[in-house]
């Protein structure tokens, strides 16, 4: 299967474009980080049956509320656990890495399971600073600074084992190695430019960085200047967005003010696990954390299936995505199932 044809898809059903999920192993209070991969693991097995078409895991580290600090060794368990959908990391951090480690994880990955991996990179630490300096040993200065491009460049070498024969690395086989997707993740125009001149696919995160136009400025760069690839022949562009449905319009806002809150606790230091829909509806917010919690959730679709169906369709037009990758804030399993389940349902994905 060539990477074209892995990267492409049809969209299932009624579904303007192919739906896949974005999870984060989310910890509810109550729960254990155990119990949390056992509901992402049951989730991916769910949103195989559903029809959705990709599964990837997010790299966050030091957060009391998110448990999935290792993508590769999530993945390995969720492919072990499914047979066709397709699983990858929403991303894996470079900056965290040796370009070397993450061409031998995701090589094996690739090995395990041909055909079903994808290698999706971002460039943020997915941490705070002291963290990112534990992972990565390096001084602070060099914490600081930016050789994504350089550490991308290196790990495509390594999986392709094409290093120019002059290189100090071009003796070192990457073994299981062999090429697979990779897609740039970002939040801002960088990676949306580097995807474009490397001929790659580019995800932006407009569920978290969405506002004043960040979206559509970053895909107009991406597809105004995109190069022709081995990889890829044209475009391929995909947003992240955050949707809960559920039976009815109340509940769904009852369940997502949980995740609210949870965002608004972590943007103001206050780490902990995600709250009960109850603990966030006694809550008491100041008028400055209403205004946060308020524009974070304007760029959410929360509702019925139906309204949170039709707010995906609004989506697609609006920024005119060849996919669309859909994350749920949600205190337990249960509404993120329901929420899947609904959207599912309404665009009659299986």
């Amino acid at each position: 299967m060539s990477l074209n044809s892995q990267i492409r898809a049809d969209a299932g059903g009624s579904a303007p474009v192919p739906l896949s999920i974005l999870d984060l192993a989310g910890v509810g209070e109550g729960a254990t980080p155990g119990d949390a991969l056992r509901s992402t693991t049951e989730l991916a097995v769910r949103a195989e049956a559903l029809g959705y078409q990709r599964f990837w895991v997010a790299e966050h580290h030091g957060l009391p509320a998110v448990a999935s600090a290792s993508p590769p060794v999530l993945i390995a368990h969720l492919a072990a656990a499914t047979s066709t959908l397709r699983l990858g990391s929403g991303g894996v951090m470079l900056p965290n890495h040796a370009p070397l480690a993450v061409a031998e994880q995701f090589g094996t990955l690739a090995a395990l399971h041909p055909g079903r991996i994808d290698l999706g990179l971002g460039r943020a630490p997915g941490s705070d600073q002291l963290t990112a300096y534990a992972l990565r040993r390096r001084s602070a200065d060099d914490v600081n600074g930016d050789d994504f491009a350089d550490r991308l460049m290196e790990l495509r070498h390594f999986l392709d084992g094409d290093f120019p024969v002059d290189h100090p690395f071009a003796g070192i086989q990457v073994t299981p190695g062999g090429s697979l997707p990779i897609w740039l993740l970002g939040s801002s125009d960088y990676s949306a430019r580097l995807a474009a001149l490397l001929g790659l696919p580019f995800a932006f995160a407009h569920h978290f960085a969405g506002a004043a136009g960040n979206t559509e400025a970053a895909l107009d760069i991406y597809r105004d200047s995109f190069r022709p690839s081995a990889d890829l022949s044209e475009p391929y562009s995909m947003i992240g967005a955050t949707v809960l449905a559920a039976d009815t319009d109340s509940q769904a806002r009852y369940e997502a003010a949980a995740g609210a809150l949870s965002m608004l606790l972590l943007r103001t230091g206050r780490l902990r696990r995600i709250p009960t829909p109850t603990q966030a509806a006694e809550y008491r917010y100041s008028t400055a954390e209403r205004d946060l919690v308020d524009a974070m959730q304007s760029t959410e679709l929360i509702g019925t299936a139906d309204e949170v169906a039709g707010g995906i369709r609004d989506l697609v037009q609006q920024f005119g995505v060849d996919e669309l990758m859909i994350t749920t804030r949600a205190h337990g399993p249960k509404a993120r199932v329901r929420s899947f389940e609904l959207i599912a349902e309404a665009f009659d994905l299986a």
